[in-house]
């Protein structure tokens, strides 16, 4: 369905993790409502073939989700090109570990903690020091419901990720009233980052979902878009889940 508003016309985003999948999905809702919008993730290859399909209102600049150094850079490349920064979707995130608690290395743990949980307070930090402090601006954070509940197999996922929750209300609360922060939690979502949850059973993954379905990128980008906008100028510190009603049902 064609996008019928111009909510971000004249408005600049920066998406995080948008090469593929949410986040590109994220950052194509936003070109598609008139945003200007910088992409990041590590790969320059997939990047380059992500800004050919969002177009001229997109740039993009590879590094490290938590290399500071990257995360100033691009927050400058969009004061630079545009003059502004409006918004900051905060969606990388990596786990590279499947199994029980016991058996995680901590090695491991430090660099899911670096990337979800960490990268978002410094990106956040570099947004607000350059721009956002002075300006305003919104920011939305990609939790899961991993940190709504317990997620067996992805435990440590889980606990970055409510670590992530708790954040985002600490920040709403640190950065209001020129500042609104506020993030999303899908369910399972048929990208290659969840493959090993749903590949080869999706029909079995899907039976518990009241709406009998996994998520679509798609899916998880308007929501993103209404909280990064002025239809939720009143909203801050909440979390919303995106899970096809699972959380309803007990399932995962």
């Amino acid at each position: 369905m064609p996008v019928q508003t111009k909510r971000f016309e004249g408005k600049v985003a920066i998406v995080t993790g948008a090469s593929r999948g949410i986040g590109l999905a994220i950052a194509q809702r936003l070109v598609d409502e008139g945003a200007n919008v910088i992409i990041t993730a590590r790969g320059q290859e997939a990047l380059d073939a992500a800004v050919a399909q969002l177009g001229d209102a997109a740039l993009a600049r590879a590094g490290k989700a938590q290399d500071k150094e990257h995360q100033e850079d691009v927050v400058r490349t969009a004061l630079d090109t545009w003059g502004r920064l409006d918004v900051l979707v905060n969606n990388t995130g990596i786990n590279p570990v499947f199994g029980g608690l016991m058996d995680l290395d901590d090695s491991a743990a430090t660099k899911i903690s670096e990337v979800n949980l960490l990268a978002t307070l410094s990106w956040t930090r570099s947004a607000w020091n350059l721009w956002m402090k002075e300006n305003g601006g919104s920011v939305v954070n990609l939790a899961s419901i991993a940190g709504l509940r317990t997620a067996p197999g992805i435990a440590y996922y889980g606990v970055t990720k409510a670590g992530l929750i708790h954040l985002t209300e600490e920040l709403a609360v640190e950065l209001g009233p020129t500042v609104r922060v506020n993030a999303v939690a899908p369910a399972v979502v048929k990208t290659d980052f969840a493959k090993a949850l749903y590949e080869g059973r999706e029909d079995e993954v899907a039976k518990p979902y009241p709406l009998k379905r996994l998520g679509r990128p798609e899916d998880i980008a308007g929501p993103v878009a209404f909280l990064a906008s002025e239809d939720a100028a009143w909203v801050t510190g909440q979390t919303l889940p995106i899970d096809g009603g699972i959380t309803l049902t007990g399932g995962f």
